[in-house]
């Protein structure tokens, strides 16, 4: 290309507005996150199709959700100071690693030899049994993710390495559940979960890309002394504390996503096919939202519009609770995904600029805690509310207490209200 040739002015605003993209291990990082959260999620939304199709009982789809969070609430203050010890590169490695041996035993699960040789309930134990170690995994995986986004781009950086990172997340979480549902509609449950398999081993391409890391902390201390600064980092921390707060309860309430195989079947009445659609909806709406924050990034107000974001969630959850209409149902959906990708942003870029460096570990790994309480115990939650309320009136119910929690939370965070990105504000 002759170089008297001057770039586009597209391409120089877009790659000025975006300048992680230049960035090798950046682009590395990137390709590990998509790949992973689209197994995760390929693979959950198997499990989740799959026990309810083997037992018919929505509160055994809350005990999906309930095996998971145990594990990754009860070891994230101890993977967060494992983390801050450890090599960030070789942790991250060693959790995708992990992942590929849970994913060939649930394959294995899914065999007709393995259903013709084993009782359902034990089945269904073995299944819990890889949903408990992938949430132990779990615990490790969030930090060890957190701390090497801070090595790999500079702080100024930071809000535009959020917004990638969240992108490609979402977009793996539609890619995920889509292929979930058009592998079992065409396969069935065993060809999806050995999908899950070999795209997890592929991981493995990209995480050999990015170079070792320094050990930001090399100073040890007692274990107990370390995870309460963790904490206390947190709870001293009200902008971070008020959006992570918002965060759980709003997710924890307003989380239907695990009840999208009883309206599946019970209630919207459609295909495997359409069940992946559903699952994935929220997905592309995070991806509407996060392509136009590529190109107009959140800069002014941050604090006031992750209230707004999370008001509209909850809305969205409300009205597609009642909507017996699958086109209503699907459009809810996305919009539930386009108000909580802002709300992850924000979230996730609140916690890049106030997290010291050598302890990105542990604050992660409490907000994984947060994390784990508002999704999988909010599945949890959605399963028991849905046994014993019914379906309907468990996701109303939930969208509701949503609103609630914004609103009450609005008047008594006010560090959060006025939170800004501007770097001169965040210096103590």
């Amino acid at each position: 290309m002759d170089s008297s040739i001057p770039p586009t002015a597209s391409g120089n605003s877009f790659l000025e507005k975006n300048p992680v993209l230049k960035n090798k291990e950046f682009i590395a990082f990137l390709f590990i996150r998509i790949l992973l959260i689209f197994c995760l999620n390929m693979q959950s939304t198997t499990i989740y199709y799959w026990v309810y199709q083997i037992t018919n009982d929505k509160l055994k789809l809350g005990f999906v959700g309930l095996a998971e969070v145990i594990p990754a609430v009860g070891f994230s203050l101890f993977a967060g100071h494992i983390v801050d010890l450890k090599e960030k590169r070789n942790m991250l490695l060693m959790c995708i690693i992990g992942y590929v041996i849970l994913g060939w035993i649930l394959f294995g699960l899914t065999h007709p030899t393995a259903l013709q040789a084993f009782p359902l309930s034990s089945i269904l134990i073995a299944i819990y049994a890889c949903v408990f170690f992938g949430g132990i995994i779990r615990s490790f995986m969030g930090p060890s993710s957190f701390a090497l986004v801070g090595l790999l781009v500079p702080r100024s950086q930071y809000p535009n390495a959020t917004s990638w990172s969240s992108m490609v997340w979402q977009l793996g979480s539609v890619l995920g559940p889509l292929t979930a549902g058009a592998m079992i509609a065409w396969k069935g449950v065993e060809w999806g979960m050995l999908g899950v398999v070999i795209v997890e081993v592929l991981l493995l391409i990209p995480i050999l890309c990015i170079r070792k890391k320094p050990i930001i902390k090399s100073k040890k201390e007692p274990v107990l002394q370390s995870l309460s600064k963790g904490l206390k980092f947190v709870f001293h921390t009200p902008a971070l504390l008020g959006a992570q707060c918002l965060d759980m309860f709003s997710v924890l309430f307003g989380g239907a996503v695990a009840l999208l195989p009883v309206y599946q079947k019970e209630i919207l009445h459609v295909n495997e096919t359409g069940f992946g659609i559903l699952r994935a909806a929220p997905g592309i709406g995070a991806l509407i939202s996060l392509g136009i924050l590529a190109f107009f990034p959140l800069k002014k107000n941050p604090g006031k519009k992750l209230f707004i974001a999370v008001f509209g969630f909850g809305l969205s959850i409300i009205i597609f609770g009642i909507s017996r209409n699958f086109l209503l149902s699907f459009s809810m959906l996305v919009f539930s995904g386009i108000f909580d990708a802002i709300s992850v942003v924000i979230r996730g870029t609140i916690l890049q600029l106030v997290t010291p460096d050598d302890m990105r570990g542990r604050v992660s790994a409490v907000n994984t805690m947060f994390i784990s309480s508002s999704n999988e115990l909010g599945d949890f939650e959605s399963g028991v509310m849905a046994h014993w309320l019914g379906t309907v009136t468990a996701v109303v119910v939930g969208g509701c207490l949503t609103l609630s929690v914004v609103i009450s939370t609005f008047f008594m965070a006010k560090p959060l209200r006025d939170f800004s990105f501007d770097d001169d504000k965040q210096k103590k």
